[in-house]
């Protein structure tokens, strides 16, 4: 158990405080000199209310956490009448004592400079000596530097050097203000916190990255603490502490970059997963972030190059303001010689070079380009390995200007792309399954038939996301009298299970309404749904089953059947397009109500109209309201009369607009469609 004995003989400001709210029971002469307005029992809260004070106060809160060293004009805290600037250094210390979790509080008087040329009271060269050995002995395990900062911005130590590897300050000279070794990317912010401290608004105490002397350029975190010295309300000096902050500054990035790469344990696919470890890292770590995913693991072979080549697809990437887009790329594209080098040997490469000169040797023309244009400074590729195979690159790099990234944050880095491998391996396992269940799909979507007197036209768009596989279908067949039966259903459900019981579904309903197409479409759902909810698993199917007959020229006989399904669209030859609900509306959906009686309804079709059956997913937008999809469908839907354009064009032209990979937005449903159109009589000569 920590006891403070002896605290009054301390050579250096001591107190003791206890508690959430830091209560001072112990302190001693040199403390009092210091805060000889705090008194025994009273919290820190309240003694330390004053805006000059909140650093300390803030210091208290942080100990054994964060190394927080505050530094304290103390003109006139004693109560003795003096006046003038008196500048102490203050660090806290987590002790336990017998009134359990404690803080010790230490503190300082900085000697020469500021503190002595402004004291009311003169102090002798003894003195001085006093004051240094009692500040170097406070700080003994606490390595930092105290410096002043004259009018023409000349910086000295007055308590350690400038430069050493604890304090980490390094000034340029040269008649350079030490400033302008701050990292570009902290400049602004760190420029504005010293002007708002000028001003008397806010104390600095900041962490920002300071050059190091020497080449290479590096740079390392550093923690500054500087208050404005004033003459007649004007600046006329700066005294301040600098302390080493690269670990504090690691802990707490790590800890802040990997709570943010956690989204991708929820990410729904592999785009969503990538989106969300880009974001995590840009721009703390990197000003530009794009995950390329590898289209085919092996190798392939280029005819035209005459030598082994791999191909990718860029996936999600993340851009810091300033940095110009990423330029349009094929599906498909060849990797540069250093994408295949990280590959080949499963390790990060990292690449400097002059802003805005790549070699191009090494990169991707389109890749080259783009760095030029962004004055790129180096490029890092970090393979995203999973079960000893690389499935995709991470490439960062640094741009405008900006320095490359410094072995610590590339460290970071890497440790953010293996935090996420376990969330990437259950998207890439979803994303098989998807794959199967797709190319599942994809069998029983048939091309629509050629039928005399119309033209016929199908769809189907998958859902971008590996949670949606769907159970979407659609089906057209041609029976030997000339009539066509249109069918299209949808699976509840969004797995390889929905996939499955979507092609039973599909295929029944093939060969009932082939056998059975004299007999109406609601004949055909029946007996679907008797057999269904027979031999099938599914909890819910909806359908639009339909049975169109030629009558004479130019025109149609439809009779359709709805089990739960959106309705179909007419779009006529002229008149608004309308959704045809039948007398009754929609019959139940399918295995949801054993021996339903289904209706069957009629309607014709003349020269130019056009039927169209869809999908939930055409019309559906989370969080609103299905008829607004269905209106803006009705709108859409009218450049459907258009005979100078194919009919599967103006189908196709109804999906929602896709943008690239890395932008489009991730549909929540698949999408299937098939229209039927009547074509129009040749002109009579």
């Amino acid at each position: 158990m920590f006891e403070i004995e002896g605290l009054e003989d301390a050579a250096v400001a001591a107190a003791l405080v206890t508690g959430p709210g830091h209560r001072l029971v112990q302190h001693n002469g040199a403390f009092r000199e210091l805060f000889g307005f705090w008194r025994p029992g009273q919290e820190a809260g309240v003694a330390l209310s004053g805006p000059r004070l909140r650093p300390v106060l803030r210091a208290l809160d942080l100990a054994g956490t964060e190394r927080s060293s505050p530094l304290v004009d103390a003109a006139g805290n004693a109560g003795d009448g003096s006046y003038g600037h008196r500048w102490w250094v203050v660090n806290c210390v987590p002790v336990v004592s017998r009134h359990g979790a404690s803080v010790l509080l230490l503190g300082a008087r900085v000697p020469e400079g500021p503190a002595a040329a402004a004291d009311a009271r003169p102090r002798g060269t003894a003195e001085r000596e006093a004051d240094l050995a009692r500040y170097e002995a406070l700080l003994s395990a606490v390595p930092q530097v105290v410096w002043r900062m004259d009018r023409d911005g000349e910086v000295s130590a007055l308590v350690g050097r400038l430069g050493e590897a604890a304090g980490g300050l390094w000034h340029p000279g040269g008649g350079l203000s030490w400033r302008d070794a701050v990292h570009p990317k902290d400049r602004a912010a760190f420029g504005a916190r010293w002007a708002a401290t000028a001003r008397g608004e806010a104390p600095l105490d900041t962490v920002v990255r300071v050059r190091r002397a020497g080449e290479p350029v590096r740079y390392r975190h550093v923690q500054i603490v500087a208050v404005p010295v004033l003459d007649g309300g004007e600046v006329c000096e700066w005294v301040g502490t600098v302390t080493d902050a690269e670990d504090q500054w690691r802990v707490r990035t790590r800890d802040r970059l990997l709570e943010r790469a956690s989204a991708v344990a929820s990410a729904r696919d592999l785009q969503e997963a990538f989106a969300a470890t880009a974001a995590a890292v840009v721009p703390d770590l990197v000003d530009a972030f794009v995950v390329f995913q590898l289209r085919r693991p092996g190798r392939h072979q280029d005819p035209g190059a005459g030598r082994d080549v791999l191909y990718a697809t860029r996936g999600r990437r993340a851009l810091a303001p300033g940095v110009p887009p990423l330029p349009p790329l094929t599906d498909d594209f060849a990797l540069g010689a250093m994408s295949r080098k990280v590959i080949a040997e499963g390790r990060t490469k990292l690449l400097a070079f002059p802003p805005g000169q790549p070699p191009k040797d090494l990169v991707s023309g389109p890749s080259a380009d783009w760095l030029t244009e962004a004055r790129a400074t180096s490029l890092a590729i970090v393979p995203i390995v999973i079960d000893d195979r690389t499935v995709a690159l991470a490439s960062a790099a640094t741009c405008c200007d900006n320095p490359p990234p410094a072995e610590s944050e590339l460290g970071m880095l890497e440790e953010v792309l293996r935090s996420v491998q376990d969330p990437l391996r259950r998207t890439l396992e979803l994303q098989s399954v998807r794959d199967t269940a797709l190319v599942l799909q994809r069998s029983f979507l048939i091309t629509p038939p050629r039928v005399a007197g119309a033209e016929l036209a199908a769809v189907y768009e998958p859902a971008s996301t590996t949670a949606e596989i769907g159970g979407d279908w659609y089906d057209a067949v041609a029976l030997p009298d000339g009539t066509v039966t249109l069918s299209i259903g949808d699976v509840a459900g969004h797995d390889l299970a929905a996939a499955t019981e979507m092609t039973k579904a599909s295929s029944m309903l093939r060969a009932f309404a082939y056998s059975d197409g004299a007999a109406g479409p609601a004949r055909a759902l029946s007996r679907l749904d008797h057999v269904t909810q027979g031999v099938s698993t599914a909890a819910l199917i909806t359908a639009l089953h339909a049975v169109l007959r030629p009558v004479r020229a130019g025109r149609w006989d439809v009779t359709l059947s709805n089990a739960g399904h959106p309705p179909p669209l007419l779009v006529p030859a002229a008149g608004p397009p309308r959704y045809l609900h039948g007398r009754l509306g929609p019959d139940p959906p399918l295995c949801v109500a054993p021996d339903v009686e289904r209706t069957d309804f009629r309607h014709g079709l003349g020269p130019g109209d056009t039927l169209l059956f869809y999908t939930d997913g055409l019309v559906e937008t989370p969080g609103t309201d299905i008829s607004a999809g269905m209106r803006l469908l009705a709108e859409r839907a009218t450049g459907l009369r258009r005979t100078d354009r194919s009919l599967a064009d103006l189908v196709t032209a109804l999906l929602p607009p896709a943008g690239g990979v890395e932008d489009a937005e991730d549909a929540g449903d698949d999408i299937a469609l098939i229209a039927f159109r009547v074509a129009e009589p040749p002109p009579q000569p």
